[in-house]
């Protein structure tokens, strides 16, 4: 599995030691040091059922400051995508990749579920 976080993160830091707790092996990856690709992000996308928005950190400090809470309904999906793969800090995290899965954000009782 690869999970990918921002360290100074709390939530990140939470499902970290979540991760620990239940013995989850996993890579990691910080989203700031090696953002995802374009690629890497459709694929996760696609994977995760979830709608595009739920892969944008909505409270990080880009987002407010691009006002995408506005923009993003006029953008298309690739342009999304590609706003996405252009800063790790627009990217909701953390991220846990698995085989056939995507989780995005940590809720413990979503990753407890698909992990058991």
């Amino acid at each position: 599995m690869l999970f990918i976080c921002y360290p100074k993160c709390t939530t990140c830091q939470r499902a970290r030691k979540w991760l620990d707790e239940n013995g989850v092996a996993r890579d990691e990856r910080n989203i700031k040091d090696e953002r995802p690709t374009l690629a890497e992000l459709e694929t996760w996308y696609r994977q995760s059922g979830l709608p595009l928005k739920r892969f944008f950190n909505t409270s990080g400090l880009s987002y407010k400051a691009l006002q995408l809470k506005d923009r993003l309904p006029a953008m298309s999906e690739a342009e999304q995508l590609r706003l996405l793969a252009s800063d790790g800090m627009l990217v909701k995290r953390p991220i846990l990749v698995g085989d056939g899965f995507v989780l995005v954000g940590f809720q413990e009782a979503a990753w407890k579920a698909r992990l058991s």
